[in-house]
C-alpha cells in the first residue's frame, strides 16, 4: 500500500489555516478521505468540532500543548489512529500558532521513514498581512515559520492598501525566505498549491539542522519551550442544578468587540444559545446561521461554534452528530467524558499575550462579560482558569 501524504500547514495564531483547510475541502473529489490532525493550545476541541462538521471524514486533536515538543510522542499514535479508523488519501495536520515546523517535519520524515505508512508532501504557511507587523515584531516563532516552509499563504491582505502588502512582503524577504508564494481570495487557494507539491523542505531538511534552528528558537526566547510566547485561560459557563442554560448574547458581544488586539490574539469557543448569534462580518458570513437544534424546534438552546481573531469573529452552528462524535475525543484527555459536560453553556478558550492572563481573569471572573441569560447565575456558575 503506497503511503499516505501528510501536509503540515502552520501560521502564527489566527491567521487563517482553519478555514484554508476547510476551503480545500469543496474542491476535492467526493470520494477523497481528507483526515485533520489538529493541534491547539487549550482544552477545548473546537476547531475539530468545526472540521468535523465540514465532512473531513476523520478529526483527531491534541491539546493542551505543542505538536513539536512535549506532544511529540503523541504524533505516532494520533497517525496511526487515522489510518487504521478512516483509511486516509491525505492528512493535513494543522499546527498551534507558536509551533516550529521544522522540527515537526523531521518527526512525520522519521516516521514515514521507520513505518513505511507515511510520506511529508510539504509545509504551508499562512501569514495574516493584516496583523503580520505586531506578530512579526514580538513572535520568532512567527518568523521561523516563514523562513521553514515550502509554500506561503498570505491571507487578510484584502483589508490593507499596498503599502502595508509591501512591507510584509518585503519583511518576509529580509528574512532569506525564496519560496513560492501565494494571495489567497479571502481563506481560498487553489487545492494544487497547497495539496500534492512534493516540497523540498521534507527532502533537505536533517536532523541536525532541524535540532540546531530549534535550540536557536529557544535560546532567543530564553525560555524552554516556545510556549511562553502566549498565556491561555480556560473559561467555563455552566448552567445551575445541573440543567440547561444559554449564554448571554448581549454581554458576549460586547466582550468580544471591545477585546484588545494587542492583548488577545485568539478566542475559540463551544456555546449554547436561545437564538443564533450574529458575526461581526457579514461579508465573511452573508446569512445569519440557522440553528440546528433546540432553537430550531423551540424546545431549548443550540450549539454554536466561536472562532474569533484580531477584532472579527464568526458563529457557525454545531451539527448534531459532530457534537456527539466520537472522533472528537482528543488524544490527550481521557476518553471518558463527564455527565457535568452536559450543563455546560459556555466552554472557551482565550490566547493571549504574554503577563496579561492574570489581569484578564480577574476581569472575567469580576462578572459583566461572560453570563447565563437571564440573570441565572450563581456563584459557581463559572470557572476561569489559566492553562498556560
Amino acid at each position: 500500500m503506497a503511503p499516505i501524504p501528510i501536509t503540515i500547514i502552520t501560521g502564527f495564531l489566527g491567521s487563517g489555516k482553519t478555514t484554508l483547510i476547510l476551503n480545500l475541502i469543496p474542491q476535492l473529489p467526493p470520494s477523497h478521505k481528507l483526515a485533520l490532525l489538529k493541534n491547539e493550545f487549550g482544552d477545548v476541541a473546537i476547531d475539530s468540532q468545526l472540521a468535523t462538521s465540514s465532512a473531513i471524514s476523520g478529526v483527531q486533536e491534541l491539546l493542551n500543548g505543542c505538536i513539536c515538543c512535549n506532544l511529540v510522542g503523541q504524533l505516532s499514535d494520533a497517525l496511526d489512529t487515522l489510518r487504521r479508523d478512516v483509511a486516509p488519501d491525505r492528512i493535513i495536520v494543522e499546527t498551534s500558532g507558536s509551533a516550529f515546523p521544522a522540527t515537526l517535519a523531521m518527526e512525520v520524515n522519521r516516521l514515514g521513514r521507520e513505518s513505511g505508512n507515511y510520506v511529508l508532501d510539504g509545509v504551508v504557511v499562512v501569514i495574516d498581512v493584516e496583523n503580520w507587523a505586531g506578530y512579526e515584531d514580538t513572535s520568532f516563532t512567527a518568523k521561523l515559520q516563514a523562513r521553514y516552509t515550502d509554500v506561503i499563504v498570505f491571507n487578510k491582505w484584502e483589508e490593507v492598501g499596498e503599502r502595508r502588502w509591501d512591507e510584509c512582503l518585503d519583511r518576509v524577504g529580509d528574512m532569506g525566505v525564496d519560496v513560492a508564494w501565494v494571495k489567497s481570495k479571502k481563506g481560498w487557494v487553489d487545492r494544487d498549491v497547497v495539496l500534492g507539491i512534493d516540497g523540498g523542505l521534507a527532502r533537505e531538511l536533517s536532523e541536525e539542522k532541524s535540532l540546531e534552528n530549534h535550540r536557536e528558537h529557544h535560546e532567543h526566547e530564553h525560555a524552554k519551550d516556545h510556549s511562553s510566547e502566549v498565556e491561555v485561560l480556560s473559561v467555563n459557563l455552566s448552567a445551575p442544578h445541573g440543567g440547561k442554560g444559554s449564554v448571554d448574547l448581549e454581554k458576549l458581544q460586547q466582550f468580544l468587540q471591545s477585546a484588545p488586539k494587542d492583548e488577545i490574539y485568539r478566542i475559540k469557543a463551544v456555546l449554547s444559545a436561545s437564538e443564533a448569534p450574529k458575526s461581526s462580518d457579514q461579508e465573511l458570513n452573508p446569512t445569519t446561521p440557522k440553528p440546528t437544534g433546540g432553537a430550531a424546534t423551540g424546545r431549548g438552546p443550540s450549539k454554536y461554534i466561536l472562532n474569533w481573531a484580531f477584532g472579527r469573529w464568526t458563529f457557525t452552528p454545531l451539527l448534531p452528530f459532530a457534537a456527539e462524535s466520537s472522533s472528537l475525543l482528543p488524544l490527550s484527555e481521557p476518553t471518558s467524558r463527564s455527565t457535568t459536560e452536559d450543563t455546560k453553556v459556555l466552554r472557551m478558550t482565550i490566547i493571549m499575550a504574554r503577563y496579561e492572563s492574570m489581569k484578564w481573569k480577574k476581569r472575567i471572573e469580576a462578572g459583566g462579560l461572560m453570563a447565563l441569560a437571564n440573570g441565572h447565575d450563581d456563584e459557581k456558575s463559572l470557572v476561569v482558569e489559566r492553562l498556560l
